[in-house]
């Protein structure tokens, strides 16, 4: 088959499958990292700092597996851009990290937090003036905030930003088109949410400040996921499928238990992303819930989701669980551990695909891949015996 002609094949798949609906074969979605430069022989470093290579290395990737779908280049963090901006928060390979190591996110702690305990109100009052204005001098080396004197390296850093920013989607919009025309691959996502919650965890209070506000300023955490809500939603539409064929990636962070409590769960976390999803799915958009770590105690409250707005992805709850009080309503991806996959035989792979697709894939509605994001730990091998095995054993 031609590039075109695969292409088609297998979006028909994905696309039935993320419907909860029984396809041909069961797709393949590896949201693949930092293992596409082990792939490609390349360093880590060297695929941060252009993402030329690390476009290049996810192409090799998808010509020589036989893979339906995959997130166009999962190595994000772009060297120029952060250089560019001069941000504080990540860790980058050859810089802060050696050079094979994939960069991290530095979290500050929290008496040095980029958000204050007292700015809630500035925030809630306008997100944007206050991201721009206080919180954009603070994650940055060179942005002053008002009232400072403006500096060559202040001018340069929002210039520059700008113009990499540009480069960047421009490119990855090019990536997505490569795909699909050299390798007959679907772009596995398109756009990106997150709950105001985790926004609040992640890049303003950090995880402990956050905690100490829930219990400290309830009302207030709350008031300020409120502000937010408008702002993801549109950052969300704005970047999803206008085919609305693939999900809109939702990182599910820190709002399961034990990160915090089922009551702050159920009064703060889920009143602020639900009617999110819920109004991305009236405009047609599909929403991938990624969820990283172990979300079982809130299956039952994800069943309030009106069926096939949602496709869930499992990474360290227990996918059969999943299955039992989801498979439904929703299709299901993931499940395979990543330990297994970089400590485990291709034999010990194929055993785990195999429980996998009898136990949860018979009537449709999976989609084989990792439980979390395949980085450079994964043993080759093991990656091609997942890939083999699910195309071999996954016929319906």
């Amino acid at each position: 088959m031609t590039p075109e002609e695969k292409y088609q094949v297998r979006l028909k798949r994905y696309v039935t499958a993320l419907h909860n609906e029984k396809p041909d074969m069961i797709p393949i979605r590896p949201f693949v990292a930092e293992f596409v430069a082990k792939y490609a022989g390349v360093s880590i470093q060297a695929a941060t700092h252009d993402y030329r290579v690390a476009f290049e290395a996810c192409l090799r990737c998808a010509e020589d597996f036989d893979w339906d779908a995959v997130v166009p280049n999962m190595i994000y963090v772009w060297t120029g851009l952060v250089q560019a901006i001069g941000l504080k928060y990540y860790g980058i390979p050859g810089l802060d990290l050696p050079e094979n190591v994939a960069f991290q996110y530095k979290e500050p702690p929290e008496e040095n937090a980029f958000m204050k305990p007292d700015e809630y109100d500035l925030l809630i009052a306008d997100p944007t003036d206050y991201l721009l204005n206080v919180w954009l001098p603070r994650v940055s080396h060179f942005v002053q905030p008002p009232g400072e004197n403006v500096t060559k390296e202040h001018n340069l850093a929002l210039l520059k930003g700008g113009m990499a920013m540009i480069e960047y989607f421009n490119a990855l919009g090019g990536l997505v088109q490569e795909l699909k025309k050299r390798c007959g691959t679907v772009a596995a996502i398109s756009g990106m949410l997150k709950a105001p919650l985790d926004i609040i965890a992640d890049k303003l209070r950090g995880y402990y400040g956050l905690v100490s506000d829930l219990y400290a300023r309830p009302e207030k955490v709350l008031a300020a996921c409120e502000a937010l809500m408008p702002h993801l939603f549109r950052i969300a539409l704005d970047g999803a499928d206008p085919e609305k064929n693939v999900p809109i990636a939702f990182w599910m962070h820190r709002g399961c238990v034990p990160f915090i409590t089922p009551e702050h769960f159920r009064k703060i976390y889920w009143p602020t992303l639900k009617p999110i999803v819920e109004e991305l799915w009236k405009r047609g958009h599909q929403v991938l819930f990624y969820a990283e770590g172990n979300w079982d105690y809130h299956l039952e409250t994800f069943r309030e989701l009106p069926p096939g707005s949602i496709v869930y992805h499992v990474d360290k709850g227990d996918i059969f669980k999943v299955h039992r009080v989801l498979g439904d309503r929703f299709a299901i991806s993931g499940g395979l551990p990543n330990d297994l996959l970089a400590l485990g035989t291709p034999e010990e792979v194929r055993a785990y695909c195999k429980r996998i697709i009898d136990a949860v894939a018979q009537d449709g509605g999976y989609i084989m891949d990792a439980g979390a994001i395949i980085q450079d730990d994964a043993k080759i091998e093991n990656v091609r015996a997942m890939t083999e095995f699910t195309r071999e054993y996954g016929q319906y």
